[in-house]
């Protein structure tokens, strides 16, 4: 029996229903399965991963034991683990999860402790907490046993490894699978602008026609929720602190303002930024009565709910996920999902088939890291284009779609100057 930490293993039947409704709609990854389990390009190889416990995951971690990996899965986020797929990860698929939903602090860090127990090879993350618990290990004691090398998800995290590298810290190599056009253009946008619509109507139950949501940040998450609540009918604010990006919500047809502005408007928020204290203390005795705020950035600081706490009057749970808060001035304030992210604690997080896109990624990444890790150094990489390109490839070819080729002579005008006017 594989080791494990989870909540129940009697919700393994559902869970595997569950996942086999993803791996149903994920062609892609089934593609690459199919070739890893013939090929087992990963064979023996300890895996570490820290991503979001859903059944898309599931999908990501068969394709890792297809390809001959030992994998260990643990949370990346307390509330987004689906307790029925780590369940049936574990009984039904023989892969080690350390996950549970609404997990504490000291046991999320515990769980992220048990995989790097393994010492695994090649690390996944969404968010960097496991990267960065690997960091803090070496300062703190001289942990010195690292991988070859690991991906990251997730915006947040290739912030924080960026960062890592600039200061000259950064311990091991790491491809930024976020960073991947397949990731970001789809991902990012189309999964994080559906799901987080679908997190806020899950909690809320609210009609978004005719109210005005308001966006903290215009990247692809952003652009993703934006276009996603315009579409239902919603009067969309933007609030950026880039004027490129200001200038782009702008053209796009977006009211664009700073957010203590939009605070006095706004009846539904959501924040995407990835920075701390996008809806802040100046913020909350602005907001109207009855305003609804969420955050679909990846940690639970965009939302500075410790001062929303202080300054509250009183709070309450009036729905699951859903918390009251009663200010001073008798207004009423709704935070969803404690801050975290609304789209995986208040719905399923992304369709599986944009997950398909940016998993194909991440067990690309894998087998790439397998074969050349002894090339690479330690910083961060873009995702190799021709595994981006592959990705594209298969998608379109799993959707019956064709595209045009380049004849010869058009290749040589490309990649010739003379010809002009």
């Amino acid at each position: 029996m594989v080791k494990s930490d989870i909540r129940d293993k009697l919700l393994r039947k559902e869970g595997k229903k569950r996942i086999q409704w993803a791996l149903n709609r994920m062609p892609v990854l089934e593609i690459i399965r199919d070739r890893f389990r013939k090929q087992k390009p990963l064979k023996n190889l300890n895996i570490g991963a820290c991503l979001h416990i859903t059944t898309e995951t599931a999908a990501l971690a068969i394709t890792l034991k297809a390809a001959g990996a030992n994998a260990s899965f643990c949370a990346s986020n307390p509330l987004s683990t689906q307790d029925d797929v780590a369940a049936s990860l574990v009984y039904d698929y023989g892969i080690e999860v350390f996950a549970i939903n609404n997990e504490k602090r000291n046991t999320y860090y515990n769980h992220i402790d048990s995989v790097l127990a393994k010492k695994p090879k090649i690390t996944l993350d969404d968010g960097a907490d496991l990267i960065s618990t690997i960091h803090k290990k070496n300062a703190s004691s001289g942990y010195n046993n690292f991988p070859w090398a690991s991906t990251e998800e997730t915006t947040t995290g290739v912030i924080r490894l960026k960062a890592l590298e600039k200061e000259g810290n950064l311990l091991y190599p790491i491809i930024a699978v976020n960073d991947a056009f397949t990731k970001h253009l789809f991902d990012n946008r189309y999964g994080t602008g559906q799901s987080t619509l679908d997190g806020i109507v899950r909690a809320t139950n609210k009609l978004i026609a005719g109210e005005t949501f308001v966006v903290g940040g215009y990247g692809w998450c952003g652009r993703g929720v934006a276009q996603k609540a315009r579409g239902m009918g919603a009067k969309v604010i933007v609030c950026e602190v880039d004027p490129l990006k200001g200038l782009e919500a702008t053209m796009d047809g977006f009211l664009v303002m700073p957010m203590e502005e939009a605070a006095k408007l706004g009846d539904i928020f959501v924040t995407t930024t990835g920075d701390i204290d996008v809806i802040a203390k100046k913020h909350f005795n602005k907001l109207k009565d009855k305003a609804i705020i969420s955050n679909a950035g990846h940690f639970d600081v965009e939302i500075d709910t410790k001062s929303l706490k202080k300054i509250a009057k009183s709070s309450k749970q009036v729905k699951p996920l859903v918390t009251e808060y009663t200010l001073k001035n008798k207004k009423k304030i709704y935070l969803l999902a404690e801050g975290r992210l609304v789209n995986l604690a208040c719905a399923e997080g992304h369709p599986a088939e944009v997950m398909d896109l940016s998993f194909a990624n991440q067990a690309l990444s894998c087998e790439h890291i397998a074969k050349n890790h002894n090339k690479l150094e330690n910083k961060v990489y873009k995702v190799p284009e021709k595994i981006d390109e592959k990705v594209a490839e298969l998608k379109l070819k799993s959707m019956g779609i064709k595209i045009d080729t380049l004849t010869p002579k058009q290749r040589k005008y490309l990649a010739s100057w003379q010809q002009g006017t």
